[in-house]
């Protein structure tokens, strides 16, 4: 785009939270090449993405302010209530206020989700499975999904490790074994991205875990 003669725009819809593997930049790679190599160019950005916020998973475009690129700020460019979850603009908030150990901020949100995002914690994988079980109604489709370092959790009969066929385990009906309703195979983030259930059993195992008052991987 760059040696088109003339001029050109670019426009990218950038979501957050998309660096699921190791050695993935994510949107600052974009910044640092516009920065490193295009910095004759102009850049329209939300201030969201030039900050960072819960909608971006503390993600910005820039990792420093450049000296040399041209930004304009304009708030129309960011949607403010993610798709997944229009009914609460919470929630993302929620799990980055988990994951950030701000328990103060979760705690004060956490009121706003249950009705419409119950989240329950158990140690017997039986109960969860029961509990998605007595979801099911109509359409609304249930599944275990994991963590693909989660590899300390095929004791309980989950292995991350497991092929899986994205199209029989999204669309086939309860009765079948290879279906995410049976909640036998689990799907890793490489297998669920871009894909959704209604409700959800997260398989949590020591690859992420709280320790001296934080999570680590």
């Amino acid at each position: 785009m760059d040696r088109h003669k003339g001029w050109a725009v670019i426009i990218a819809l950038v979501g957050g939270g998309q660096e699921i593997n190791t050695g993935e930049a994510g949107i600052a790679e974009w910044g640092k090449v516009i920065e490193n190599t295009h910095s004759d160019w102009q850049v329209y950005i939300s201030p969201e993405l030039l900050i960072g916020d819960s909608s971006t998973s503390g993600q910005t475009l820039f990792q420093e302010l450049p000296k040399n690129v041209i930004i304009h700020q304009h708030e129309d460019l960011h949607l403010k209530v993610s798709q997944r979850s229009f009914r609460t603009d919470s929630l993302n908030a929620w799990v980055n206020a988990v994951i950030d150990n701000n328990p103060k901020q979760a705690f004060e949100l956490a009121p706003s989700l249950h009705a419409l995002y119950p989240i329950f914690i158990t140690r017997d994988i039986e109960k969860a499975k029961q509990w998605l079980k007595d979801k099911i109604a109509g359409t609304k489709r249930i599944g275990l999904v994991a963590s693909s370092g989660g590899l300390r959790l095929k004791p309980y009969g989950i292995n991350v490790r497991e092929e899986l066929d994205e199209a029989l385990w999204f669309l086939n009906d309860e009765k079948d074994i290879r279906s995410s309703y049976y909640l036998e195979l689990v799907a890793t983030e490489f297998k669920i991205q871009g894909l959704e259930l209604d409700w959800v059993g997260i398989c949590w195992d020591a690859d992420l875990r709280r320790g001296k008052r934080r999570f680590t991987g």
